[in-house]
């Protein structure tokens, strides 16, 4: 929000920039919670596939569990608490064996430990390879962090194994053009992904397979470059990327070809991507990945908009997903992008029931109460427009200001 100072040196903001501000924090708040109201604990729920926790450091220094956000407000209030963003696959803590006597005002009968719980250094207050806190106490302006999709820790953009951080996708205004980032360590579990097309990457310099023995860095265009391919180099890309002998390559392109057009990025990548992860018979990686050469210094990957999409799922696939315990990936409902829009699907839900509830309310009262509040708001609208009338507008409008306003509103009615 932009602030500017006043003649006493005090920060003044526009009442737009404030509105501005409510809203964004009010959807900023949605989109971590996901629309959870909390006014229950979700322990009954089991093991969620991805909900907002909390860790109290008050309760558990050690940084052993989590809390749901209900428990949080209603539990732990006061205490010195940890918002972690999201978790996956997690159940709330609150009240178990490692709270020792506390016991979870709303959900009081638990398992003495939810074994499937993951927990990293996160629940202590640190992040990144560097172990540090968030906010960092030694920094003067905190720096930005990325989440890794698969073990879920949060770095710094100078940590994450570039050589510098304008590698990392983005757009001229600086907005990630990537939707999952996976970190250095976790992109040795997933190194198959480096024998799917190049349309899973996210435009920019990315880690992509060469040949059967050889992984390179090459640049990925954009989606509106790609999408701009015909069938045939579509085709050809694709084969290249799975390593397809030329033997092969006719009946793999016959099996995997699909047009791309220039429509939206939604619906070309969605396009590609249900072409090439169709079938549940055949691999669409082609090559044995249990055999290919994948022996290069691993490298953190940016992940492309619907990229979960163009994931193999033959049995082998789902095999080998099941040994990596990666299953996850293929969830729909685990990803970021999925959590937020379904966030913001409840919060417009709940602000049109909101306006329903306030207009029944306002129905349902007789004739002179509704001709009190339409009166009362047309006196707010007059005493309102003569006050900024009245007021310099050079000059900043103090909390005293405001308060006079109110005041003579006040009198004003007395009077009546």
């Amino acid at each position: 929000m932009a602030a500017n100072l006043d003649d006493d040196g005090e920060q003044t903001v526009s009442i737009n920039e404030y509105l501005e501000s409510i809203e964004e924090e009010e959807l900023e708040a949605d989109l971590v919670l996901g629309g959870d109201e909390g006014d229950e604990c979700t322990y009954s729920k089991g093991y969620m596939k991805r909900q907002a926790i909390f860790s109290c450091l008050t309760c558990t220094p050690e940084g052993n569990a989590g809390i749901c956000t209900a428990c949080c407000l209603s539990c732990h209030d006061g205490h010195e608490v940890l918002e972690l963003w999201t978790k996956r696959n997690f159940r709330c803590d609150c009240g178990n064996s490692k709270f020792g006597e506390f016991s979870c005002k709303l959900s009081p009968n638990k398992d003495v430990e939810n074994t499937e719980n993951s927990y990293n250094h996160n629940f202590k207050g640190l992040y990144c390879t560097c172990n540090r806190p968030y906010p960092d106490p030694d920094l003067e302006e905190q720096v930005e962090m990325i989440q890794c999709c698969m073990c879920e820790d949060w770095f710094h953009e100078e940590h994450i194994s570039l050589s510098s951080p304008n590698e990392i996708p983005r757009d001229e205004e600086g907005e990630p053009l990537y939707e999952d980032f996976i970190c250095k360590a976790c992109s040795v579990v997933c190194s198959f992904l480096t024998l799917y097309p190049k349309t899973i990457w996210a435009a920019g310099r990315q880690l992509v397979a060469a040949n059967k023995n050889k992984v390179v860095v090459e640049d990925i265009p954009s989606k509106d470059e790609a999408g701009k391919l015909d069938n045939d180099s579509c085709s050809e890309a694709v084969q290249k990327d799975h390593l397809v002998a030329d033997t092969n390559g006719a009946a793999a392109s016959d099996e995997k070809k699909s047009i791309v057009g220039e429509g939206s990025e939604s619906n070309a990548s969605s396009s590609l991507f249900g072409s090439i992860a169709s079938s549940h018979a055949t691999c669409v990686l082609v090559v044995d990945w249990m055999a290919a050469s994948l022996d290069s210094e691993s490298r953190p990957f940016f992940l492309s908009k619907n990229w979960r999409d163009a994931l193999c799922k033959c049995d082998k696939c789902l095999d080998m997903y099941e040994q990596k315990h990666i299953s996850y990936l293929l969830d729909k409902e685990d990803s970021i992008a999925e959590y937020e829009k379904n966030a913001k699907q409840k919060r417009d839900e709940k602000l049109q029931q909101r306006e329903g509830a306030e207009l029944n309310f306002f129905n349902n009262l007789g004739h002179v109460e509704k001709m009190e509040i339409l009166t009362g708001i047309a006196d707010f609208k007059d005493e309102f427009r003569s006050f900024l009338g009245s007021v310099d507008p050079s000059k900043a409008i103090t909390a005293a200001d405001v308060k006079q306003m109110f005041e003579n509103l006040n009198n004003k009615r007395r009077r009546v």
